[in-house]
């Protein structure tokens, strides 16, 4: 799954340990979401969508190399 984390992360001008305090996550957590190691859970995914004001479907997006689905 591809998302739009970094780029929404960088319009507000926050570092990735400024959202992962907004979050109540580690760093590494951010860090990890951004690169596509790790897919968070729903409740993470909701707050994140949240804490942008955007739907969850536009934050996270299918891959089209793998054919995930959000």
């Amino acid at each position: 799954m591809r998302n739009r984390l970094r780029e929404l992360r960088a319009v507000q001008r926050w570092s990735q340990a400024d959202l992962a305090d907004v979050l109540g996550v580690s760093r590494q957590t951010v860090n990890a979401i951004e690169t596509g190691r790790f897919d968070p859970s729903l409740p993470l995914a909701f707050k994140i969508a949240h804490v942008f004001d955007e739907p969850i479907e536009t934050i996270f997006l299918p891959d089209p190399e793998t054919g995930s689905e959000p």
